[in-house]
């Protein structure tokens, strides 16, 4: 997801009257702090709350090449509200020998994000994070990655992203100083070989031009986060084929959701999505000429 203003400048922009469609699409949530661990085979992992968004169903997000009231029955279909759709913000944790590792860093503090709270309730700062591997630059993903004064959150962690990632968020006016601000951390890499023992990016691109997801992989077993493939556990699963205004190049976000949801419909992996309901752990499953979401947390045995 991308929110190109911030909730403060949006709200100023509204009442100035200057660009109404900012105050009707879009805003922040308020949540509080909470944590979810659950096993992966013999790895620890910690599904972390961070903030959340509030979109209305008014056919500027979801649906662009269907129609609201489309959408609207995919929402009363699943007994939630059709006048808006919520989307968690929602971070991985993962410990293995001699790593603490967060799958994105949340949106910090002009997102309301508790991601730092988070964290404290199972005892760990941020100078504990070793490394960070981000999906894609949007400020819900890396704007935990910079603090209120400017300065690096993770200031001992190693930032790693898709070599076309990094050069695309220097590019952007709303990353350009977060990108300055952490750029001597960064590592960059090439999707499609391990970065870290069990763990491989996956290039998903369409979302952003380097978006990707992680393969976390521990004998049979395998979890994938998909970053922002999908935005909605019930509209982007059921309908993949709906365009949404979030993805920078809108077809190949598509198809990159109906590759990934056939593969992942037929392999059984489990997915952590870090907009599905808290903690967003669970399978894909085959569902008329779509999919559905099976929320499903490992036992912690």
């Amino acid at each position: 997801m991308h929110l190109r203003l911030t909730a403060i400048a949006a709200l100023a922009l509204c009442i100035a009257g200057e660009v109404p469609l900012a105050c009707a699409q879009q805003r922040l949530g308020q949540v509080q702090p909470q944590v979810k661990h659950f096993k992966l085979g013999a790895l620890d992992l910690w599904a972390l709350r961070d903030s959340a968004l509030i979109v209305p169903n008014d056919g500027s997000v979801f649906g662009l090449n269907a129609d609201r009231a489309a959408v609207t029955n995919v929402l009363r279909a699943a007994g939630v509200s059709t006048h808006e759709v919520t989307l968690p913000v929602d971070v991985l944790l993962l410990r293995l020998p001699g790593h603490l590792i967060l799958f994105d860093a949340g949106w910090g503090s002009e997102g309301h994000g508790v991601l730092r709270q988070s964290l404290a309730s199972i005892g760990i700062s941020p100078d504990e994070i070793t490394d960070i591997l981000i999906t894609h630059s949007h400020s819900d993903h890396v704007g935990g990655l910079m603090d209120a004064h400017g300065r690096s959150t993770f200031a001992k962690a190693r930032i790693r992203m898709s070599a076309n990632e990094w050069a695309f968020m220097q590019t952007q006016d709303e990353t350009r100083a977060l990108a300055s601000a952490i750029k001597t951390q960064i590592q960059t890499f090439e999707p499609g070989q391990p970065i870290l023992p069990g763990i491989t990016p996956l290039a998903l691109y369409g979302h952003t031009p380097g978006h990707v997801g992680y393969e976390i992989a521990w004998r049979r077993w395998r979890l994938l986060d998909i970053g922002d493939l999908a935005h909605s556990s019930l509209i982007s699963v059921a309908k993949p084929d709906w365009t949404i205004d979030y993805d920078n190049d809108k077809a190949q976000g598509a198809r990159q959701r109906r590759q990934q949801f056939q593969r992942l419909a037929a392999t059984h992996e489990l997915i952590f999505a870090p907009h599905f309901p808290f903690p967003g752990v669970g399978r894909i499953t085959p569902a008329g000429d779509g999919f559905s979401f099976r929320p499903e947390v490992p036992s912690e045995q």
